[in-house]
């Protein structure tokens, strides 16, 4: 027989996904979108579910909330800037044979780059978008958790969707393409062919890489910006391209670099024009250990 706590559970695995995927456009943390999402359980337990009338509804303003608190302790934290340097967790999945657009309507995800310009925004600016822009939640649901009136909200949604768009880099959707120009880097990095390379590159290319606060020398954290620097960089570390393989990264094509199945880079790149626009590598061995190397969409 079905306990009431049971049939509570079920109902909520039901929107566990979709809570994830708030969580993680809220937090660009894998663990910590997972803690939010358990929180909510913890208080849909402690609350009288008689009195909500839209389970769905409720659980995304109260993940919300969890989120919104855990931006805000972060930024009373952090005495600095976010770092030029800091790339969100990525997630991992196997490139399939499946058709690109299938493949495109499948995936239920951000891109690194979108997500690095979201942790440019306040901690109620970025709330307000994600809700509204991203899942549809409608003003007057967000506007209490933010504690503004709606019009207010409007507002801090209107705000940060100009930064969003102001600075978030234009992408070529076609995984197919992507591809191409990710295999043909890959050739051009084993092959050890500089010009190949500079010519793959956006003549303002950016690189950003992600080594966390221990790893020192080449390998450290950095912002490279321009064509010829950046196949620098790929040209000094061209010995690992031999073990670098093509996965999605938040729905894009990218690379993981994982010689004995744990990865030791994860990137993921921005493609325009066939040329690569931007670059984005997590090299950080302590944050990389917690990863799935294929893992669900979030």
């Amino acid at each position: 027989m079905t306990t009431d706590t049971e049939r509570l559970a079920e109902r909520f695995e039901e929107h566990r996904d979709h809570l994830r995927a708030v969580a993680y456009r809220m937090l660009g943390s894998l663990a910590e979108a997972e803690d939010a999402v358990q929180e909510a359980w913890f208080r849909l337990g402690r609350t009288d579910t008689d009195e909500i009338r839209n389970l769905g509804g409720w659980l995304t303003t109260v993940v919300g909330r969890v989120c919104l608190d855990l931006l805000r302790s972060r930024t009373a934290r952090r005495e600095q800037p976010m770092e030029d340097t800091f790339v969100p967790d990525p997630v991992i999945r196997p490139l399939t044979s499946v058709d690109p657009e299938q493949e495109v309507l499948q995936a239920d995800s951000v891109g690194l780059a979108l997500l690095i310009v979201l942790e440019t925004l306040e901690p109620a600016e970025r709330l307000t978008f994600v809700l509204h822009d991203m899942f549809a939640v409608p003003f007057d649901d967000i506007a209490p958790i933010v504690e503004r009136t709606p019009a207010a909200t409007r507002q801090l949604a209107s705000r940060a969707r100009r930064r969003v768009q102001g600075a978030a880099p234009s992408a070529d959707p076609d995984l197919g393409r992507q591809r191409q120009v990710l295999e043909a880097f890959l050739a051009a990095s084993r092959g050890g062919d500089f010009e190949a390379l500079v010519a793959l590159l956006h003549p303002d290319v950016v690189l950003r890489v992600d080594s966390g606060a221990l790893v020192r020398g080449a390998a450290a954290s950095k912002v490279v910006r321009g064509a010829r620097p950046v196949a620098e960089g790929a040209f000094t570390f061209r010995r690992f391209a031999g073990t670098a393989r093509l996965a999605l990264v938040n729905g894009a094509v990218g690379l993981v670099n994982a010689p004995e199945g744990g990865p030791r880079s994860v990137m993921a790149v921005t493609v325009e024009d066939g040329r690569i626009t931007g670059m984005y590598i997590l090299a950080d061995p302590e944050r990389l250990d917690r990863l799935e190397l294929t893992g669900k969409e979030d």
